[in-house]
């Protein structure tokens, strides 16, 4: 009797790799809050629209990247574990990581705008408690 259903099991799940782009993304969100942190605060002393245009310069992309870059592979990898052949995980993980990273970023350009022209008043959510 022919077996019915055929199931593909990895032989060797990337945990390592799973674990690696966590802890990297995590280093790498870290760098992004601290420069992100540090050139807010140059700007609300000088408040120079120079400082705001560093904010979409390199040294806060190469962070953002490395956390695009480690979404990415953190988010295949974990389908891989659960089963899915790489092909199909990677084809999962790189449309959801390249979408999520680009409305993340074009949300941090449109706050950062918000921030230029009312200052963090502009952004003060608890205004709105009561």
């Amino acid at each position: 009797m022919p077996s019915a259903v055929s199931y593909y099991f990895p032989s060797d799940p990337p945990y390592l790799l799973f674990i690696v782009s966590l802890i990297a993304g995590l280093a790498c969100g870290r760098a992004f809050e601290a420069t992100l942190r540090e050139l807010v605060q140059e700007w609300a002393e000088r408040k120079t629209s120079r400082t705001l245009l560093q904010l979409k310069g390199i040294s806060i992309q190469i962070p953002y990247l490395g956390i695009t870059l480690c979404v990415g592979v953190f988010l295949s990898s974990g389908l891989e574990v659960f089963g899915f052949p790489s092909g199909l995980a990677y084809s999962v993980a790189i449309p959801l990581t390249l979408g999520s990273a680009y409305f993340v970023w074009r949300q941090l350009g449109t706050m950062l705008v918000e921030l230029e022209r009312g200052g963090s008043m502009a952004m003060d959510l608890d205004v709105f408690e009561k």
